[in-house]
């Protein structure tokens, strides 16, 4: 199969893959099929519609599946789409477990796809939830320190909400505190929680 719009890179990565290599192809095929540019984004085959991510092939333990980036504006007719977690906002997936899930579902997936290709061509946005509230022992250490607040201010909305969870799911003031002092140097460093 070759094909002008195939990128190098996720050749490079199927070749690599060794869990869900022939998922992973299928669902090349049929996302090619569908008009977008390859791209390599992520580590991951990413799919995109002027320029704007549609759709993202990765693969996990259990399963392997299709993220839409903005899935939670997707009618989801079939009921197939899955939050990952309560955190996720836009994000969507399909997941599945074996080649032949995919082939059944062809029609399907292409039917999202051309509706998240809708979204796009409409500039539809997700409307996210309000800002998570600042635990206040981080707004503590952010008048303690003031750089720490600034490189904090510094980092990508996505980053600043991950350690916001982070920190404010801990039950105890304690734990919290804790788990401040423990990124403290990772938020200076201008990281992520996962970086």
């Amino acid at each position: 199969m070759t094909n002008s719009r195939m990128n190098p890179k996720v050749d490079e990565f199927l070749t690599k893959s060794k869990k869900w290599k022939e998922e992973f192809e299928k669902l090349r095929t049929i996302l090619l099929d569908c008009q977008m540019t390859e791209e390599f984004k992520w580590g991951k085959p990413c799919y995109t519609f002027q320029e704007n991510n549609v759709v993202l092939i990765h693969g996990f333990k259990e399963y392997c599946a299709l993220l839409f980036h903005k899935g939670a504006l997707l009618k989801d007719t079939h009921g197939v789409l899955i939050q990952q977690t309560e955190n996720v906002q836009a994000a969507r997936q399909i997941r599945f477990t074996n080649v032949q899930e995919i082939i059944e579902m062809e029609t399907i997936i292409k039917e999202y796809v051309y509706e998240a290709i809708e979204v796009e061509k409409a500039g539809l946005e997700v409307k996210f939830n309000k800002k998570t509230e600042i635990p206040q022992e981080l707004k503590n250490k952010f008048n303690e320190i003031p750089a720490m607040k600034a490189a904090f201010e510094s980092l990508t909305p996505g980053r600043q909400r991950a350690y916001i969870l982070y920190f404010s799911s801990a039950k105890k003031s304690k734990t919290r505190e804790s788990r401040i002092e423990k990124y403290m140097q990772h938020i200076l460093n201008g990281k992520g929680l996962n970086d």
